[in-house]
């Protein structure tokens, strides 16, 4: 069986979601394929993954292709395609994402999912996905593409709608979510045996019931210990508002929700960046501190003949094992929504429970949602839609469209300006994104 990881540059995720791969006795003789374009980072991680290898007893073979010529040999029999690839890199292109709206006034926190940031990230890499599955359905029609790059849902949507690849998008959050609450909120007696319903989209899913394993609903205590502890600082403020005054928390972190509305972040009311302590230009920071933090943690794991590795809750080797066992597993995956949630688009691409098993993923019929939520959640889906719109006909206008509806662009600029910056943006971008020159 062979599993292909394209973007295997990515070494930290490379490491965690093959390093898994190695653990699982079903997955641990596979062939496994590192495809990059950077012939550094793929040697760094073929390094790694060699010593992690080592370590869990040598079983699989580790073969690394570089450069586009070699993508179609990568990919060719994989039955498993592993998707983490970064367009653009930080520099340049996450920096120009910043750079340019923060000229407009517009200032963003993670900048990639939605706003923007997520907009720009999508037209760079909607490209890439429709070469890769062109490949695909060529030399491993059947594989199963697990995607784990951002913006998840215009990613995810565009392949589920516009080519014939099996893709499920994939994201931690989900997994962390009601833990990462209950914890917070010194709730730590109700994780064992609780029973939850969470759904809505990528980073945008809501955790819509949560019971102790009593049957108890653990809703009312949360929302009183969550607007208890909103009264001084924390690093999760905008999501404990959210409980108050939605009466619903949110599968992704406050940085990422704090610019996926107009409420937050606010040039004409400055207070409430600090007020809920929200950090404007984060994922800069982060990049900068990752890549300073992975050149020392190189140095030191590459002088080592082997690693030790915990297979981790990371949902791919999980997903591969459920296939290939027909052991059934649950995941929240990124799927059309196609009738799932009543009132969300058909066309949408939405985050809902999903059962693995040898038939592959069958998502769960979950309803409507609360209208106010789902009304939040067309907010940024009306973006997703006109994002892969512009992504798919390469039409400038469709791109002003998708920016003059994001909720905190539209909040803070007019729509001549909106129009400007796109024009910087596609401008600075030209050398992914020349279609739009």
């Amino acid at each position: 069986m062979k599993i292909t990881f394209l973007g295997a540059g990515s070494t930290i995720f490379a490491r965690n979601v093959l390093g898994d791969a190695m653990q699982t006795p079903a997955l641990a003789e596979s062939e496994i394929a590192l495809y990059d374009i950077d012939a550094e980072r793929l040697r760094e991680s073929e390094a790694i993954l060699n010593a992690i290898h080592a370590g869990a007893g040598g079983r699989a073979k580790i073969t690394s292709y570089l450069g586009v010529e070699q993508r179609k040999a990568a990919l060719r029999g994989a039955r498993f395609v592993v998707n983490a690839i970064q367009v653009g890199g930080y520099d340049p292109a996450t920096i120009i994402d910043f750079e340019i709206p923060k000229k407009y006034g517009l200032r963003q926190t993670i900048a990639d999912t939605l706003g923007i940031g997520g907009i720009m990230r999508a037209l760079r890499t909607i490209p890439v996905l429709s070469d890769f599955a062109r490949d695909i359905e060529d030399v491993c029609p059947n594989a199963w593409f697990l995607n784990y790059t951002n913006p998840m849902a215009m990613l995810s949507g565009y392949m589920q709608r516009y080519t014939g690849v099996k893709t499920v998008g994939l994201c931690h959050s989900v997994q962390v979510c009601s833990e990462h609450l209950l914890k917070s909120l010194g709730m730590e007696a109700s994780l064992e045996g609780r029973v939850e319903t969470i759904a809505g989209i990528n980073h945008q899913a809501w955790l819509l019931d949560i019971c102790g394993r009593d049957g108890v609903d653990l809703y009312p205590e949360i929302k009183k210990r969550a607007a208890e502890k909103n009264r001084t600082k924390h690093d999760d403020m905008v999501r404990f508002d959210y409980i108050e005054k939605l009466g619903y928390y949110c599968t992704e972190s406050s940085e990422h929700n704090a610019e996926y509305n107009p409420w937050y972040i606010k040039s004409r009311c400055p207070d409430l960046v600090g007020n809920f302590n929200i950090p404007l230009d984060e994922y800069p920071r982060r990049c900068v501190a990752q890549i300073a933090g992975w050149k020392e943690e190189y140095a030191r794991l590459a002088a080592q003949k082997t690693l030790p590795h915990t297979r981790s809750l990371e949902y791919a080797s999980w997903i591969m094992e459920a296939m290939v066992t027909n052991r059934p597993y649950k995941i929240g995956g990124n799927v059309l929504n196609n009738g799932l949630i009543d009132n969300l688009p058909r066309e949408a691409c939405v985050e809902v429970p999903c059962l693995v098993d040898g038939a592959g993923v069958s998502p769960c019929r979950i309803g409507p949602l609360p209208l106010h939520l789902a009304a939040l959640n067309m907010t940024n889906i009306n973006v997703q839609l006109l994002t892969i719109e512009a992504a798919r006909t390469r039409k400038r206008e469709a791109v002003y469209h998708a920016a003059m509806l994001d909720p905190h662009t539209a909040a803070e600029l007019s729509l001549d300006d909106i129009v400007r910056m796109v024009d910087d943006l596609l401008e600075a971008h030209a050398r992914w994104l020349p279609a739009f020159a």
